[in-house]
């Protein structure tokens, strides 16, 4: 579908997000994993979570939708059922690749599929190192997807993960959470660590990097998890924010997870005024209220490589943010942008030509300069719900009518997209 947008005069106002997409896909998890009956409150009401649910309900877990929380009914160590058809990750790559490290501790056969877009994305990354676990898998010609997940024995591993990847990471702990003797995974470049977090597995810091221990003493026990709101939902309202005249926000009850947060810590060095407020802590994640207000002097700055791995789903707001501040915006060692739900570096690029930016495209990123011009634009998402939703707050900040192409995909990640601008907008 096409939808349309046109300049705001302000913001104003308080959200609260649905909750935090990573940490919803992995509460389903462990409670799927876990025996006996776990509580999952605020959970995400994306497509994506939706695909996780659907995967376990294949493998005989029961899932109870009651008016503000989900019940899940884990089967516990395996004991998951034989599924009777493909398991079907939809656009979900956390699903794929999470379930991977699953499915190949079990006692039978599985196979994943996705949806086009997931069916383009590559799974040898994640394949690869289960395999030096034992993993018996097989993927098609080009290393995409269908997966066929063999039975197989698996043995522990120390693996030192040559691409920062929160989800091959996490594939590889699920996978050793199954096994009686410890597993080591080592990452140079820290990633998001919500699933060390929430199994509480022994981590240690050396050398800038970081070694985390896994085994069967850690498999998850049945829980109550209360999810906080999604701060990479919130991403795309606390850019509109500083960037439109007389504004205000107050967003409540957001993650505030430090391995989550870049966003905010380069807008606040770009000048933006965030303020971080209300702070605590929720199954083992911090916690918090976030004000947010109009911002009119930012400046870019450099992005260090370090950085990257945990803004790498925000980059495409956070260029947004980049064309309106003083200089120019500049995204290196960003490769993996290229292989998302599109190819996020081309997706960027030639919606900014249409808006009238001078572009500079590299293989792992791309340099923005100018400012956008105040023309009638219509931008595409690719099917991809980030690339949607960053054209949108775009177009609420240029003068003329903006048209985004296939805005339904916002639904993968928000489905409330559209009433929280509502809500807040004037």
């Amino acid at each position: 579908m096409k939808q349309s947008f046109c300049k705001i005069n302000k913001i104003e106002g308080e959200l609260v997000f649905r909750g935090d997409k990573s940490i919803s896909h992995r509460s389903v998890i462990f409670s799927a994993l876990s025996e006996g009956k776990s509580v999952i409150k605020n959970l995400s009401n994306s497509d994506d979570v939706a695909s996780t649910i659907n995967c376990f309900k294949e493998l005989g877990v029961e899932f109870n939708f009651l008016e503000d929380q989900l019940e899940v009914i884990g089967r516990g160590i395996n004991s998951f059922n034989e599924p009777s058809s493909q398991l079907d990750a939809g656009n979900s790559g956390t699903t794929a690749r999470l379930l991977s490290g699953i499915l190949a501790a079990q006692n039978f056969n599985s196979e994943l599929i996705g949806d086009e877009s997931l069916s383009k994305r590559p799974m040898s990354r994640v394949a690869n190192p289960l395999r030096l676990m034992g993993a018996n898998i097989v993927l098609s010609d080009n290393n995409f997807l269908p997966m066929k997940i063999n039975k197989s024995t698996l043995h522990s591993i120390e693996y030192e993960l040559d691409i920062a990847s929160a989800q091959i990471k996490s594939a590889l702990l699920l996978a050793a959470i199954h096994l009686p003797k410890e597993s080591k995974i080592i990452e140079n470049l820290i990633t998001r660590d919500h699933t060390e977090r929430m199994l509480q597995l022994p981590t240690f810091y050396e050398r800038g990097g970081k070694i985390i221990f896994a085994s069967q003493l850690y498999y998850p026990k049945k829980s109550i998890y209360n999810v906080p709101g999604d701060i990479s939902s919130a991403s795309f309202f606390i850019v509109l924010t500083l960037l439109s005249k007389n504004s205000e926000l107050i967003i409540k009850n957001c993650s505030l997870n430090e391995s989550r947060i870049g966003i905010i810590e380069v807008l606040q060095q770009m000048g933006g005024d965030i303020s971080i407020i209300s702070q605590n802590r929720n199954i083992g994640e911090p916690i918090g209220d976030l004000i947010v207000k109009s911002s009119p002097h930012l400046s870019n700055i450099k992005l260090e490589e370090k950085i990257i791995p945990n803004i790498i789903d925000e980059l495409p707001i956070l260029s947004i943010a980049g064309i309106f501040a003083e200089g120019d915006f500049e995204v290196r060692n960003a490769r993996e942008l290229r292989i998302k739900e599109t190819d996020r570096i081309n997706a960027v690029c030639r919606n900014m030509e249409n808006a009238g930016i001078t572009i500079t495209e590299f293989e792992d990123g791309f340099r923005l300069s100018g400012s956008p011009k105040s023309q009638s634009n219509i931008f595409e998402s690719y099917g991809d719900h980030r690339i949607a939703m960053s054209f949108a707050i775009l177009g609420m900040l240029l003068d003329n009518e903006t048209l985004i192409n296939d805005f339904e995909s916002v639904s993968i990640s928000n489905p409330m997209f559209l009433d929280q601008l509502a809500q807040i907008s004037n």
